[in-house]
């Protein structure tokens, strides 16, 4: 398929063994095709391709040996696809980095050092060696065979822990966000909204993306953009921002205010040293006045993805760490 921008954005699909790698339902050789129908013309055939992909590279929130290889074409999709797939493209590429995690990860954010921690236990290199091990002693033909197909589905790059199969497609997904830092000046503000949600997740990432996110945040005309691109930054920055983002705790949409005062909160509370002398200014009091009043009277937001648009119980997820806070007021 060749884009309006005469790139054609599923250059070497094919140059990719399909056969070889798997997903839930057994070989991804039906992946490619998949993926063309995913950007095609035909809306009902593009919808059930999605569907699809959702379901075989991303079932139930596992993750295969094909899943990684989808993400560079997802990422050329959002960037540059028909305007119908961007959208479904992104939403691909958030579930495959970091699944449901925006439900349970907040307000601290991605713990990516504990979870490469984890990771690294459950490697394909690792269980390689490990089963070498123990292909080596065992006497039983039977599970001599079983151990010996394991050990292949790791030798191809498959590990049995899902926490280690999801970190490969998380860092395929980082790979590709240098290039999708663009999308924070698409024309479609559910695009930008989109784009600085997923960069949320990567706190690794923040040097190269903060900067961006704050330049989206100044020229942002859009409420729901401009409150997930300030839950962005403060998700991925320091404490640096803090003086940056406070003047958005004056703005004149209730939205707003919430994304400013959720991404102070998180600053103030998760970075040693950054609440430090704040007592004495009135910063933390409004933060707290702030997520009470989202907490009671904020509606659900759909488009502003985290914690599933219920933007109030994230004031109250994030007000509980605030409570305990000691704050430096001599």
């Amino acid at each position: 398929m060749t884009t309006e921008y005469g790139e054609d954005l599923l250059a070497g699909l094919d140059d990719i063994d399909w056969a070889s790698l798997d997903h839930a339902y057994g070989y991804a050789d039906d992946v490619p095709g998949q993926i063309r129908q995913a950007c095609g013309e035909d809306g009902d055939a593009r919808e059930r391709a999605w569907n699809m992909l959702f379901s075989n590279i991303f079932h139930q929130g596992s993750r295969y040996t094909a899943s990684p290889y989808t993400v560079p074409f997802f990422a050329r999709i959002a960037i540059a696809g028909p305007h119908p797939a961007r959208s479904s493209a992104l939403t691909m590429l958030k579930v495959l980095a970091i699944d449901w995690h925006d439900e349970y990860d907040l307000p601290g954010g991605i713990d990516t050092v504990a979870w490469r921690s984890v990771a690294a236990e459950f490697s394909p290199q690792r269980l390689v060696a490990w089963y070498d091990e123990q292909i080596a002693v065992e006497a039983n033909p039977e599970r001599r065979r079983g151990l010996e197909e394991t050990r292949a589905y790791c030798a191809a790059g498959g590990t049995i822990d899902d926490r280690a199969s999801s970190l490969v497609c998380y860092d395929a997904v980082r790979a590709e966000l240098p290039s999708l830092l663009c999308l924070l000046e698409d024309p479609d503000s559910r695009i930008r909204t989109q784009a600085a949600y997923l960069l949320a997740w990567f706190p690794e990432e923040g040097v190269r993306s903060v900067p961006e996110i704050l330049a989206q945040l100044d020229r942002e005309t859009d409420p729901q953009a401009a409150a997930t691109a300030l839950v962005a930054a403060g998700l991925v920055g320091d404490h640096t921002l803090i003086e940056r983002l406070r003047p958005w705790l004056a703005d004149s949409e209730p939205l707003v205010r919430w994304g400013a005062a959720t991404a102070l909160a998180r600053l103030v509370t998760t970075i040693p040293g950054a609440a430090t002398g704040l007592g004495r200014d009135g910063l933390v009091p409004r933060i707290i006045e702030e997520l009470t009043s989202a907490a009671v009277s904020l509606a659900p937001q759909p488009g502003v993805k985290f914690n599933d648009g219920n933007l109030r119980g994230y004031a109250t997820r994030s007000l509980a760490p605030l409570a305990a806070l000691t704050l430096d007021v001599t």
